[in-house]
């Protein structure tokens, strides 16, 4: 009973965040009591570090290294870029957009897509005069794209770093055990949407009226250096993986080096970057993850796996398919990080070994599913804070409206990609 008591008012409190209150020291507030009332014990809390700190360290090191690029006009010029690409065709354009949301996605996360794209996205909307409805049209389907995409790599999204570390699942095992359903992912996500949004997109768009891509870069030799610096850290990560590496240690060991590269060039301010990393996250994983293994002693865990296992003996297929949705549904009521530890758990409860593909859909699903609802995910609750500070707020109908039409769809194209 306590287990669930404090999740639920840990969970309440960070998508909540009364006065201001940070979402970590909630998390780490909400362990403490787990700890002080007996629902967790030291053993739980070294076994909750023991799994998240590979996955924190590297989401603070993408993080860090999206706020340099961004610094040196990077993700500008990718926009600007891709808008001129355009040239002048407002679907060419919302695809264009969607195309770099997904990129953005796989390579520096969907925190770093909701975080540094979608003001530059909306900035650029407003500089073309768009109308509120093409605004909200291009600002939803950015915001949804920033998930449906981050499936691809590891270091796409959290869960995905989360999931890899406690089941041992390399970068390329990843990569390759994810192409497809990344790929349907996304064209299913750019169908959908289309026909969702297609009637508040504007046939013409005056794209020449925008600046020049090269305008946006602040510092062109770092800007250039920035390029080969990408495909060295992507190459770390394949020889990592080979190596039985960390993967914190490419990611933010990677950031910080760039980091201090930029200082050295005149181009970046370290501390600046660094003040500005979201460190409240470190402990939102690690406090979040105890009071979920709270739920883990309750036995909420046991419960889901015999869910699973009723599901896997209708067949392989039927339990990945169930897998994925209960994992999204999960995810929409009680917001994706406590929802993948829950689900890898259960899986782990189960059997790693020969039931794969479980794990994978768990990671579709809780990368897919928190778009039915506003609060289903970190990165959705950074974008509407996002936006809202930019004056643009999107209610809870609003966003619901779109989530229940295009995420099932999207799901299950992605879910058929494992099969």
């Amino acid at each position: 009973m306590w287990a669930v008591v404090i999740f639920l008012v840990t969970l309440v409190l960070v998508i909540w965040q009364p006065r201001g209150l940070g979402i970590g020291t909630t998390a780490v507030t909400g362990a403490f009591v787990a700890w002080v009332t007996g629902v967790v014990d030291w053993i739980d809390i070294l076994e909750v570090v023991s799994i998240v700190w590979d996955a924190t360290l590297a989401f603070v090191g993408i993080i860090l290294l999206s706020m340099a690029l961004d610094e040196i006009g990077f993700f500008e010029w990718a926009a600007l870029k891709m808008a001129r690409l355009s040239r002048g065709s407002g679907g060419a354009l919302f695809f264009n957009m969607l195309l770099l949301g997904a990129l953005v996605a796989a390579f520096f996360a969907n925190d770093g897509a909701a975080l540094i794209l979608t003001p530059i996205v909306l900035a650029k909307m407003r500089y073309l005069d768009m109308d509120a409805r093409a605004i909200f049209a291009f600002v939803m389907a950015g915001g949804f794209i920033g998930d449906s995409a981050s499936n691809p790599l590891v270091i796409s999204n959290l869960t995905n770093i989360v999931t890899a570390d406690f089941f041992g699942i390399g970068f390329f095992e990843y990569l390759r055990a994810m192409f497809w359903p990344n790929l349907l992912s996304i064209a299913a996500s750019m169908t959908v949407l289309w026909l969702y949004f297609r009637r508040d997109i504007p046939a013409r768009v005056d794209v020449e009226a925008l600046p020049a891509a090269a305008s946006a870069v602040r510092h062109r030799r770092m800007f250039g250096f920035a390029w080969w610096f990408l495909g060295l850290l992507m190459a770390g990560y394949f020889v990592g993986d080979a190596y039985g590496l960390p993967i914190s240690l490419f990611a933010l060991g990677g950031a910080l080096l760039f980091l201090a590269i930029g200082a050295k060039m005149g181009a970046l301010e370290p501390r600046h970057i660094v003040r500005g990393a979201p460190w409240q996250v470190v402990w939102f994983s690690i406090g979040l993850y105890v009071v979920v293994f709270g739920l883990k002693n309750a036995g909420l865990t046991r419960e889901v796996a015999v869910w699973i296992e009723a599901l896997l003996r209708h067949g392989e297929g039927v339990a990945v398919l169930g897998t994925g949705f209960i994992a999204g549904g999960l995810s929409a009521v009680m917001n994706n990080m406590p929802t993948v530890m829950v689900m890898d758990l259960a899986i782990d409860h189960i059997g790693f070994v020969g039931h794969e593909a479980l794990a994978y859909a768990n990671v579709i699903g809780c990368n897919l599913g928190p778009k039915l609802t506003p609060i289903g995910s970190l990165a959705t609750l950074l974008w509407l804070h996002v936006l809202q500070k930019k004056g643009v707020t999107i209610g809870w109908g609003e966003y619901m409206k779109v989530g229940f039409v295009v995420t099932p769809p999207v799901l299950l194209a992605a879910l058929l990609g494992l099969l």
